[in-house]
């Protein structure tokens, strides 16, 4: 399964080092990171909705996949809240691009650029990496599709998600791990939603894709090409 995050978060660096102008200085600014960085308090001590004995330590790539978990988001997303994130993946990288484009698409919709026409960016070029990961674990499936039509809606965002946030509260307290259901920005793809950081089983990064995303009359068109990562 395939799940695309910003190129600058696959790095295992931290951007303390480019302001810090030595070993004692940056030890300083990462305890003061520390103690306001929700990502870091969450890894220690884990968030409302997952505690910190649920996430994974010590193998490969263990700090993306506690990513995933530790930022909920404001809204949360399809099948999780604001209490604990998922591992959200797609069976090909066509339709995990489909997805960022559309979320992407939205963003830069809603910003006001005086002065340009439609009054928004005209475009957008960021880099995204593919980062896979296997699954060995049952998963629940909406089925039949028209009893969870209302946890499938493509709009309005973030209000759609009110039905499937619900819905994987309930599988959260039923023990599930997670659901495979159809992409609702990509015809006939498959997306994962694992609740469990334990079943996301040796992540590794694959190939680097740039996303462009530029104005057209309805929306903004998407074009993705691999790059050198």
């Amino acid at each position: 399964m395939h799940r695309l995050i910003p190129s600058r978060y696959s790095e295992t660096g931290t951007v303390l080092e480019e302001v810090t102008e030595d070993e004692g200085m940056l030890r300083d600014a990462a305890r003061l990171d520390a103690a306001t960085n929700e990502r870091i308090q969450g890894e220690f001590s884990g968030l409302s909705g997952i505690s910190h004995f649920e996430l994974v330590y010590g193998i490969p790539n263990a700090q993306i996949i506690r990513a995933a978990f530790l930022h909920p988001g404001p809204f949360g997303s399809r099948f999780n809240d604001t209490a604990r994130g998922a591992w959200y993946a797609a069976d090909t990288a066509k339709t995990s691009i489909a997805e960022v484009a559309y979320h992407k698409s939205k963003r830069l919709a809603a910003i006001v650029v005086p002065g340009l026409p439609g009054e928004r960016p005209n475009e957008e070029v960021s880099s995204y990496d593919d980062w896979q990961a296997d699954f060995h674990a049952p998963f629940h499936v909406p089925e039949p599709a028209e009893e969870y039509a209302l946890c499938l809606q493509p709009e309005p965002v973030p209000q759609c998600y009110l039905p499937s946030q619900l819905l994987a509260r309930q599988l959260l307290a039923q023990q599930a791990n997670g659901l495979i259901y159809p992409s609702v920005r990509r015809k006939g793809g498959l997306c994962l939603a694992c609740f469990r950081p334990a079943l996301v089983y040796q992540p590794r990064r694959a190939k680097r894709y740039e996303i462009r995303l530029t104005a057209a009359h309805s929306g903004y068109e998407t074009e993705a090409r691999i790059i050198p990562s």
